[in-house]
């Protein structure tokens, strides 16, 4: 995006040198015989339409939550802060100056009342500026609590992990699943991981999603302000194509993920990112192809994985601009609004 955030860290080289491995492990590494286990305990109650929320303004609009369409049933507020003197913790700031005067209890109630219509309300951890480092036991332990912390005091329903600049799987491992010890089963965990991020099996992206695949909700894979990329098939795509998102989300759904646990991310409008804006048209068609084996380009999957987790897009803001037609089209495809 042209808006301060999401911009790709220069990996793109080692990652298309790795990435043939990445395509050969996915499409055997477990496939769609996983998305059978219906015993899962983080089964969605999608699909979804993320939507991320600015607690900032940067020129896009402002607007308060209770003006976030009805058609995105899951609300990703942007973005949590550093907690100050705690190693890994996590903390929330509202902007209200930014907003107009929005104040804590309008917000708190704001969640509470999206709640009460059956939607969802996270807090994103991370975006471009975001550096909150999880990398030790202690770090793990600060997270979760803090984060936790945070969905008491707001009313969150859970943790979006967008830390652009790196993770260590392990630990954020560790720090999840002691958060969903403490919140329970209804935790809610989504991630927002860049396309070079699942361009390896070593990459720490990859090893998270694979390692929490009984606790985590969905996938939101960034379709945009990227190089071109390999898909499973070991093709090089370019953004802005369906089958940039096509053939790249067919990585995670061959690798183990179940199909309700990979969404696609794009940009509400051509501003909100520096490249990759697609049409709704295209989404929609990228979401025919992957669900049903139609309306594809050059890439077809070996077959159809039924309905996936859904769509998600930077931003509820920006689509604002636009008379919310992202929000219209892709709530009217998913059944959302």
């Amino acid at each position: 995006m042209t808006a301060p955030r999401r911009t790709l860290l220069p990996r793109l080289a080692a990652a298309l040198t790795a990435a043939a491995a990445a395509c050969a492990l996915a499409l055997t590494a477990g496939g769609p015989a996983a998305a059978d286990d219906a015993t899962a305990e983080a089964a969605a109650t999608g699909p979804w339409l993320t939507g991320y929320w600015h607690n900032f303004d940067n020129g896009s609009t402002t607007l308060p939550l209770s003006e976030v369409p009805a058609a995105y049933n899951l609300i990703a507020v942007a973005f949590a802060d550093n907690l100050a003197g705690v190693p890994g913790g996590i903390t929330f700031n509202l902007a209200s100056s930014e907003l107009g005067g929005y104040t804590e209890q309008r917000f708190k109630d704001d969640i509470a009342a999206a709640q009460a219509q059956g939607r969802r309300v996270v807090l994103s951890v991370g975006g471009q500026n975001g550096h909150v480092n999880v990398t030790n036991a202690t770090e793990a332990a600060n997270f979760a609590d803090s984060a936790h912390d945070l969905m008491v005091e707001y009313g969150f329903d859970g943790i979006d992990i967008d830390l652009e600049h790196g993770i260590n799987a392990q630990y954020m491992e560790e720090a999840l699943r002691a958060l969903r010890s403490r919140a329970g089963s209804d935790l809610i965990i989504t991630m927002a991981p860049q396309t070079i991020d699942f361009q390896a099996p070593s990459f720490a992206y990859y090893q998270l999603a694979r390692n929490i695949g009984d606790i985590l909700t969905i996938v939101n894979m960034q379709y945009y302000n990227s190089g071109s990329m390999l898909g499973c098939d070991g093709q090089v795509y370019s953004q802005g194509t369906v089958d940039f998102v096509t053939a790249q989300a067919c990585i995670q759904l061959e690798m183990g993920l179940r199909p309700d646990q990979v969404g696609l991310g794009l940009p509400a409008t051509p501003q909100a990112a520096g490249g990759g804006h697609q049409s709704t048209g295209n989404v929609i068609a990228a979401l025919d192809c992957l669900e049903a084996g139609r309306s594809c380009g050059a890439f077809t999957p070996a077959q159809p994985y039924g309905p996936i987790g859904g769509v998600m897009t930077w931003s509820v803001n920006w689509d604002a601009t636009n008379g919310y037609a992202f929000a219209n089209a892709i709530g009217a495809r998913l059944g959302t609004g």
